[in-house]
């Protein structure tokens, strides 16, 4: 199975402060699969750290007001692209993410508040057919479809 992953999930430091969201729990999971790691927001030419974003109103804003949503599509659509390219089975996103959110994201309001919704790569993901799951909803097993984790 070839499945696409938020890099900053396989330890890869680039989220906006510079940091990762690696997961043990995910590590397990692929191992026996093909992985393909991607950053969006890296792939759009935004640096590392970054200002925060988030989606107001459907644009992706920074925490100073200015807009990043070019750089947020551009990056999602190399990395749809690489995974139309590599037909991927599956893509593992980072939780709340604007760009890799699966169910919820961040309301603009830099508040930490959530509303239902997917980031900008996770939306072009779904709408280009690729299944996408959220990290935080692998489940204990090690199986992914049905197929056990080698």
């Amino acid at each position: 199975m070839k499945i696409m992953v938020s890099a900053c999930l396989i330890g890869e430091k680039c989220k906006y402060n510079g940091k990762d969201n690696y997961s043990e729990k995910l590590a397990e999971y692929l191992k026996g699969h093909e992985v393909i790691a991607v950053c969006p927001e890296v792939a759009g030419g935004l640096p590392i750290p970054r200002i925060p974003c988030e989606i107001y109103n459907g644009v992706v804003i920074n925490k100073d007001g200015q807009s990043k949503d070019a750089e947020f599509v551009k990056g999602a659509k190399i990395c749809l692209k690489k995974a139309l390219d590599e037909k991927i089975d599956l893509a593992i996103l980072q939780s709340r993410s604007p760009s890799c959110g699966v169910k919820q994201i961040y309301d603009g309001s830099f508040s930490g508040k959530l509303i239902d919704g997917k980031g900008v790569f996770a939306r072009m993901l779904s709408e280009n057919g690729i299944d996408v799951m959220d990290v935080e909803d692998i489940p204990a097993s090690k199986s992914i479809n049905g197929q056990k984790a080698k």
